[in-house]
Formats: C-alpha cells, sequence, structure tokens
C-alpha cells in the first residue's frame, strides 16, 4: 500500500513537472517568436510566467538550451501532427494536400500564434539553433512537397514549379495567424476554410 501510495506520488510529481515545462517551452516560444532571440533573457520569460528567474533555473541552464529546447519541441510537435493526420488520411493527392494546409493553418491558428515566427527567420539565431531550425523547416517542408510534387507527376495538380508553389504557400500559411486575429471562432474556422481552398488553387485545383 505504501509502495502503491509513493508510486501515485512520483506520478504526479512527474505529470506536474511535465505540464511546467511545457508551459515553460510555450511562453519562451511566443516571445522568441515575437521578438527574436537576442532581444528576449531569462528576466522577459519570467517575468511572462509571472515566476522567479530563478525558478526558470530549476529546469534550464541558460537562455540557450531553453531557447533549443522550445525550437525542438515546437518543431517536433507540429511535424508529427501533420505527419499522423497523413498516415491515417485516405484519399486523392488533392484530399491529402487540402487536409494537410487546414490542419497546419489550424495548428498555427489556434496553438501557436506567435511562436510560429521562430520559424521564419532562422538567420537571426545563433549557429547552433539557426541549423536546428533549418533542419526542422526542411522535415516539415518536404510533408508539402511530396504531396505537390506527386500531384504534378501524376497530373492531378498543374503547377508551373513546385518550388514556387511551395514558397507561396508557406508564406501565405505563415501570415494567417495576423488575418485570423481577433475572430470569433466561427469566423476563424471560415477563414481558415477559405485559406485552404485558395492555397489549393496555386496546384490549379478550384
Amino acid at each position: 500500500m505504501v509502495a502503491e501510495q509513493a508510486v501515485q506520488t512520483s506520478t504526479r510529481v512527474q505529470r506536474k513537472r511535465g505540464k511546467r515545462i511545457q508551459e515553460i517551452l510555450t511562453t519562451a516560444a511566443e516571445l522568441f517568436g515575437e521578438r527574436g532571440f537576442d532581444a528576449v533573457s531569462l528576466e522577459d520569460v519570467a517575468e511572462r510566467l509571472d515566476v522567479t528567474k530563478g525558478s526558470l533555473y530549476y529546469y534550464f541552464s541558460s537562455k540557450d538550451e531553453l531557447a533549443t529546447a522550445a525550437i525542438e519541441t515546437l518543431g517536433r510537435d507540429w511535424t508529427a501532427r501533420l505527419e499522423a493526420l497523413l498516415a491515417d488520411l485516405p484519399g486523392s493527392t488533392t484530399e491529402r494536400l487540402r487536409a494537410l494546409i487546414h490542419e497546419h493553418v489550424t495548428i498555427a491558428v489556434r496553438d501557436y500564434p506567435a511562436a510560429l515566427r521562430l520559424f521564419l527567420v532562422p538567420h537571426e539565431w545563433p549557429k547552433a539553433q539557426y541549423e536546428r531550425v533549418k533542419a526542422l523547416r526542411q522535415q516539415h517542408d518536404r510533408l508539402f512537397r511530396t504531396l505537390v510534387e506527386e500531384g504534378a507527376a501524376s497530373g492531378e495538380f498543374t503547377v508551373t514549379s513546385v518550388a514556387t508553389v511551395l514558397q507561396c504557400m508557406h508564406a501565405a500559411m505563415s501570415q494567417a495567424p495576423l488575418w485570423c486575429a481577433g475572430l470569433g471562432e466561427r469566423a476563424r474556422r471560415r477563414s481558415v476554410d477559405e485559406l485552404a481552398d485558395t492555397l489549393m488553387m496555386l496546384v490549379g485545383v478550384r
């Protein structure tokens, strides 16, 4: 009985710690996205969280470590969710690409509106974080590139250039959080739907 209680207590502590770390990483990602790496300090993160700077050191030893963890967590989570969507999604290339665009924009607007900018200007990051951001962007881009190339090869899509389509697509999706800021739930869903339909026109699908 005592051992069982100890296990339950340990599980609760681990769960609480995991939740706290996720909160710190999400807040840090938002700040880095809003202001850029150089303009954010651990004091800024602590202030946003309404905790002491010392409490952050319990989880992360430096700003570099916190930034790397934020990049890794956000990038891996985002891509994993898109990969999981495609893994379980039947249908044509058109249906799969539209679903991928819709899910990406939904995540950006609903879950990571500020943090998305982490990945838009990687040249502003120190070398170690820059390389990781670059790798995560390439992994993310491959999901879209694979479908666009597949549709173009089969004749399902009509594209002037795969590279140009992807550049336009990512540029538009990166602005979605700004376009949807302040919208109510229903208007936001409609806006995401309209953006997904509009971006499908880049591959000749109406």
